[in-house]
């Protein structure tokens, strides 16, 4: 009989299980796979070789995605309100409504979104470069602008997508310029276009000069592998066109708006028009407005037939605020930002095809009440996107540009982002303060115990003895567990949830204070009487009745 060690047989166990595993058919193995979410496939990565070749095989990747789960995200730019910088900011909201909490790290306090698609992630920045990211596994790729040190370019100028023919992802930048100086004012003739990989950008020429103001008013959506924004035409009913760009085959076309003729309010302001994207269709929203604020009933209309030009109105809706974008919607939901810095969800589920004018219904955002309170925020500085958990690879386009890591929490560099620095170390403090002082109150509370147990010695009557000792028991205070403190950084929602976990803690520990105070100071003059004096069984019930006495006196008194 072969006997073998503990050792060599767990050795024997794992290779056994090693091999059960490996035997599964690949078929079985990528659909489990399918299913989890890519941090935990970035950990599978390292088991063995055979899963690792599976999870970075491109054709996992793409089928990955038809699998992942789709988020709304929630972009805030960079503010400047009331003296005081706040960061670029992000939010990742669930089909559930629950928010995350915690900061992208690829995405530093000066970026701004100008695209996303596929989990990927277009960033402008204020130095020489755009930095595409992939918020799942942090990497990030560094490229050169078109142009270095343009005089007023902006992200609103720049866009992202993927062709799904062509499986390749583009950039693309709207503007010609001579010597670093936009060479026709408000208009362009020229889109700069960039595919990750390459080593230089390339300009494509317009069929006609078209205008840089329509697109930083209406703004520009990807869907489907084509770029759509809106261009001046005042020969039409709308006095715009949608403009369209193919990014596989580089080629424009033009699609005319509805020819219906909007009826305008004379109390209302000039009439405005966004460009956003609904449950993948292009779609067109108009409204008059007021200072940029939505005023009476707001028109969407959306694109059904792209060969034949046909629209068909959606919605009427009678609201006021700011619309998010480049995606209008989110499920059934539409997300409308108030002049108040508060983001509302409006239910749009059995309204598709009621263009009889409609009041809709605010929501609240779960874990807010009763909505995401985004202030001291602008209003309209917002954007909203879908986002899916992608294993997209940057590292594969490294030729054109500078490939990084994902990076652990650092400390923003530029002077104006001290304070904001100097906010989350008095918070850090502050935590640890209060964890410092309910473990203070705690071992105070234990060794006051062990004190007044000896005083118990003292009382001849068993009942009061045994009654005293009770509350003795009871005067250790339970405080909530001490988790470690996370080094990564808080979103807008993880701060302000963190800052009113805080005082919500620090309120607790004063009550346990104040409570503790008084059932110690109760004891003592229990132990005092109980040991001066031959107290009885009747004594018992006096005391007892002492005690609720004084606890109704401060209840009222309270």
């Amino acid at each position: 009989m072969l006997i073998m060690d503990s050792g060599e047989a767990g050795s024997k166990k794992e290779r056994n299980e090693e091999y059960s595993i490996n035997r599964l058919p690949r078929e079985l193995i990528e659909r489990i796979f399918f299913r989890l979410p890519v941090s935990t496939l970035l950990v599978c990565i390292g088991v063995c070789t055979r899963w690792k070749n599976l999870i970075r095989d491109p054709n996992f990747v793409t089928s990955h995605l038809k699998h992942a789960s789709h988020y709304s995200l929630i972009f805030f730019q960079q503010d400047y309100v009331a003296g005081k910088h706040y960061p670029s900011d992000a939010i990742l909201i669930d089909k559930a409504w629950s928010q995350s909490t915690y900061a992208v790290p690829t995405i530093d306090p000066d970026d701004l979104l100008c695209g996303s698609c596929n989990g990927i992630i277009c960033l402008y920045t204020k130095t020489s470069t755009i930095k595409i990211a992939n918020l799942a596994t942090g990497e990030c790729l560094h490229l050169e602008k078109p142009i270095k040190n343009l005089s007023g370019d902006q992200f609103l100028f720049y866009s992202f997508g993927f062709h799904p023919l062509t499986r390749e992802y583009k950039i693309t930048h709207l503007g010609d310029y001579v010597e670093g100086r936009p060479k026709n004012g408000d208009k362009f003739t020229i889109i700069q276009v960039y595919r990750l990989g390459d080593e230089k950008w390339k300009d494509i020429r317009t069929p006609e000069a078209l205008s840089l103001s329509c697109v930083k008013n209406s703004g520009l959506i990807n869907v489907g592998g084509t770029m759509y924004w809106l261009t001046n035409d005042m020969a039409t009913n709308w006095k715009h066109v949608v403009m369209c760009f193919d990014l596989g085959e580089e080629a424009f076309a033009r699609i005319e708006l509805p020819t219906s003729v909007l009826e305008n309010s004379v109390y209302g302001g000039p009439r405005r028009y966004w460009i956003r994207e609904i449950d993948g269709k292009i779609c067109i929203a108009t409204a008059q407005t007021w200072h940029k604020v939505i005023y009476g009933k707001l028109q969407i209309w959306t694109l059904d037939n792209k060969v034949e030009q046909s629209w068909s109105q959606k919605y009427n809706i009678h609201t006021a605020g700011y619309i998010a974008g480049p995606n209008l919607s989110y499920g059934d939901k539409l997300l409308m930002q108030r002049n108040d810095s508060r983001l509302f969800s409006h239910d749009l589920h059995g309204n598709e095809g009621n263009i009889e004018p409609m009041i809709l219904n605010m929501t609240r955002l779960s874990g807010f009440s009763p909505v995401l309170d985004f202030s001291p925020r602008k209003p309209d500085n917002m954007q909203s996107y879908i986002y899916v958990e992608s294993l997209v690879r940057l590292d594969v386009y490294k030729k054109g540009g500078i490939v990084r890591k994902p990076k652990k929490r650092e400390v923003w560099k530029f002077k104006k982002w001290k304070p904001c620095e100097d906010e989350l170390s008095q918070l850090e403090e502050m935590w640890s303060h209060i964890h410092q002082k309910e473990y203070d109150i705690t071992v105070f509370s234990q060794r006051s115990g062990i004190q007044l147990k000896h005083h118990l010695e003292g009382i001849s009557n068993d009942v009061i003895r045994q009654q005293i000792g009770l509350q003795i028991d009871q005067i250790v205070p339970v405080f909530p567990n001490k988790y470690p403190r996370s080094s990564q950084r808080l979103n807008l929602v993880g701060e302000k949830r963190d800052r009113e976990k805080l005082l919500a803690r620090m309120r607790k520990y004063g009550d346990i204070c104040k409570a503790m105070n008084k059932e110690i100071g109760w004891i003592v003059r229990m132990t005092e009487i109980a040991t001066q004096y031959k107290v009885g069984p009747s004594s018992s019930n006096d005391a007892i009745s002492y005690q609720n006495h004084s606890d109704d006196k401060d209840t009222v008194e309270s």
